[in-house]
């Protein structure tokens, strides 16, 4: 038992216990559950123990996934076929199921979070943080075709690029503002401040919608649909800033 509980405790640790054998080079046998359970003692290794096989049992069913919060949650969320995404119930974090994009990025597609191409040397690089896709490629500084139109599709790129940061950011502020009522508001003798939470949490959303709003904006080629989507998008930012 000694020598069983050593490798078992080893495997869990390492987080290999889910396809481990018996060490017996010629034996393929896998040690069960109720065999793991009888041979390791310590709680903190069965609870290890007990992980692995939630995030095995999930990973192999197609229809559930992790909330894919960046800040960290362990809720494990249905997919149902929904591609835009469903609230966590518990930390409310939206997710994109038909992407790597960590949240829901409506009204942008799926296909513009993905990656931005220089249409003169097929360069592709990231929206986000606009680091090379392919680390091989060292002459992108170089690449600008010295034409007018190029100019202004650098142009045009830095504005939306500059906004959708900007939008980012200020969502970032609101998060934090909110974090910050909520901890007050757990302090005696202070009156209820849910509709400033409520506040902030509608200030989220709408920097959310505007930033991706700059990603589908930049996409688009649809002149005559452009014009709506840019007043509608210049209206929601007023509200915003006011609020």
């Amino acid at each position: 038992q000694p020598c069983w509980r050593e490798y078992l405790t080893t495997r869990i640790e390492q987080n290999m216990v889910v396809n481990c054998t018996c060490p017996i080079s010629e034996c393929c046998a896998q040690p069960t559950t109720a065999f793991i359970y009888s041979i390791v003692s310590s709680q903190e290794i069965i609870a290890k123990y007990e992980k692995a096989l939630l995030r095995r049992y999930v990973e192999c069913c197609s229809n559930l996934t992790w909330c894919t919060n960046p800040q960290g949650c362990d809720q494990i969320l249905l997919k149902d076929g929904l591609g835009y995404g469903a609230a966590c119930s518990k930390c409310s974090w939206i997710s994109c199921f038909n992407c790597s994009f960590p949240e829901a990025h409506y009204p942008a597609s799926c296909s513009h979070m993905s990656r931005m191409t220089c249409a003169k040397c097929n360069h592709g690089f990231c929206w986000r943080c606009l680091k090379p896709w392919r680390p091989n490629h060292k002459d992108y500084y170089n690449c600008s075709a010295m034409v007018s139109k190029a100019a202004w599709q650098e142009k045009r790129f830095q504005d939306y690029n500059e906004r959708c940061t900007f939008h980012h950011r200020a969502r970032e502020f609101a998060t934090s503002l909110r974090n910050s009522i909520s901890s007050i508001r757990e302090m005696p003798k202070i009156r209820n401040l849910t509709f400033v939470l409520n506040a902030c949490k509608v200030l989220e959303q709408a920097r959310k919608v505007l930033a991706y709003s700059c990603v589908y904006n930049y996409y688009n080629q649809d002149t005559e649909s452009m014009a709506i989507v840019e007043q509608q998008t210049e209206s929601l930012e007023l509200l915003t800033n006011a609020l």
